[in-house]
This record gives C-alpha cells, structure tokens and sequence, in this order.
C-alpha cells in the first residue's frame, strides 16, 4: 500500500539556497538532480516528487495573460521586469518604494529553496526559492494596528494581453490575515529550481501560500498595503459565493460546481489517476491553529 505524504516539516528542514547550490553542483549530470537538490534534512519522509521545469512552467494559471493553461508561456515573453518595485503603504513606519534588486539584497543571504504543493483542481509540487513574507513586511515596520495584508499585481495592458479582457476586474488583487501573511510557511518566491523564477509563473515577485488554492498566490507583485479591514480580493469580487476570502485547501467543502475531494496530478497524463485532497493541502499540523474556533464551511 503506497503512502501518503504527511507533511512533518518544520522551518529548520528547508534547504538553505546556498547548500541548495552546493548540492546542485555535486549532482550535476546525474539524473534526478532536482530530487536530490530540493530535498530538506529530512527527505526520506517525502513521498511526492517535485514536478519537471518543463511542467511547472508550460501549465499556468495567470489570466494577465490569457485564460488557457498553455496562455501564460505563450504571451508572457511581453512582460518586461527592469527596474521593477514594490510599494508598501498603510500601517508600517517604513512605507515607501522598495526596489526588487534592494530587496534581494537584504534577503539574499536568508533565501532558502521551499519544497511546496500546489493544488487547485489539479496540483504540482513545486521547489520554490524565495524567503519568507514576514522578513519583507518586517523591514516595512508593521504596526500593531494593522490586522491583514493586501496585494496587487502589476497592471500593463500593452504587456499583460489577458488585461485587455474584461475576465476579471484588474488589477489582480489579493489578501491574507496578517497572522497567515507571518506564518514561516508563506513566503516570497524569486525563482524555481534555483533559476529566476519565468514571467508566466510571476516573475519577478510572487506570493506562495501552499495550505490556500492556488489562486491566492498572487504573481508579479508591485504594491502591498497594510489596513485593519479586510481586503478585497479579485475571485470574491468575481464571485462570492464560489470564491471566499480565505479559500484554503478544504476537501470536505465542495465548490458549488465540483467537488474539491481529489486533484488531478500534472505531469502524469491526460489519465493520470486522482487523488484525494489533504486538508490544508497537507500542511494542516502548520496552520490549524490559525482557524480555530472557525466555521470553515462558512468561512471558505
């Protein structure tokens, strides 16, 4: 009987980049490289396999450029990246522009590689390099007042031809809590496989947030806003009553056109079997606790 993978991880297991690096070099020419490189201190207790390159960025969900899965790596090659930034306003004592290349700067010697799943009616599992959001939103000074995070993506019709579309109501706009916004197991993805992360996967910033649907992970990220109210976020707006604000992985809530039960595994095929979906995506000994006491049917 095969089994499951329980995630058992812990911050300390993740690879730090640069022994990420090292390993890498070791392994070169060896099939498997990517295995063997992504894996933390503990990957004998990791059953799941990270997905191909090819894979993680040939099947993408960034309607910017398109609603077919194929879009993304088709029209993406538009985006330009130069001399992007970050805006980071509302509640902190440091708001301001931040610069992607002087925001790399100071998270660079932290940047560590994250192993995660991610899941919508399909899922990959993908190996991330990036640092934790909470690193980011500590050089900005959140004050105490603040109690969620918003995000938006860049807006660049001429570039992002999927804007031109009235798919959805741009600019793309997310939110999370900011007790999830701090969890050590969301972060801030730079690139995949130790590479810069590509335009269709949210290059040059992009939020990971593996116990949400995949949806929540905001890409190509150019403002975040610290408030006391709930933000809005661009699915609820679309549609409510599918779409709730916090859309964490829940497989005994069924989106009311499907059922979130199983997932359908990239890379195998067009008849690659389903599997059921784990509660929080497998991360549910990691962030439980922040929903304690909630009705997550209710608040879906």
């Amino acid at each position: 009987m095969a089994h499951r993978w329980k995630n058992d991880l812990t911050h300390d297991d993740v690879t730090p980049y640069n022994t990420y690096l090292n390993r890498r070099q070791i392994m070169a020419g060896m099939a498997g490289v990517g295995l063997a490189a992504m894996a933390g201190t503990r990957a004998s207790a990791m059953t799941l396999e990270p997905n191909s390159y090819e894979d993680i960025t040939s099947y993408n969900n960034f309607y910017e450029f398109g609603t077919g899965k194929g879009d993304p790596a088709k029209h993406a090659h538009r985006l330009t990246t130069d001399g992007w930034s970050v805006e980071i306003d509302g509640l902190v004592d440091n708001p301001g522009s931040y610069a992607f290349e002087d925001i790399m700067k100071n998270m660079s010697v932290e940047e560590r590689i994250y192993r995660f799943r991610c899941v919508e009616a399909w899922s990959m599992v993908i190996p991330w390099n990036g640092f934790e959001l909470k690193d980011l939103l500590d050089m900005a000074g959140v004050q105490s007042s603040a109690k969620y995070v918003a995000f938006e993506t860049l807006y660049r019709p001429d570039e992002m031809v999927g804007q031109k579309f009235r798919s959805l109501d741009w600019p793309y706009v997310e939110g999370l809590r900011l007790d999830e916004a701090m969890n050590p197991l969301t972060i801030m993805a730079t690139g995949i496989y130790g590479k810069p992360i590509p335009n269709q996967n949210g290059a040059p910033l992009r939020l990971v947030v593996p116990w949400k649907y995949g949806f929540k992970s905001i890409k190509s990220i150019v403002k975040i806003t610290l408030t006391d109210k709930q933000p809005p976020t661009s699915w609820n707006k679309a549609n409510a009553r599918e779409y709730g604000f916090y859309s964490n992985v829940n497989p005994t809530v069924d989106h009311p056109r499907w059922s979130q039960a199983t997932e359908r595994p990239i890379g195998g095929g067009l008849f690659a079997k389903r599997k059921e979906t784990l509660m929080f995506n497998g991360y549910e000994n990691e962030v439980a606790g922040l929903y304690e006491g909630m009705d997550l049917a209710r608040n879906f």
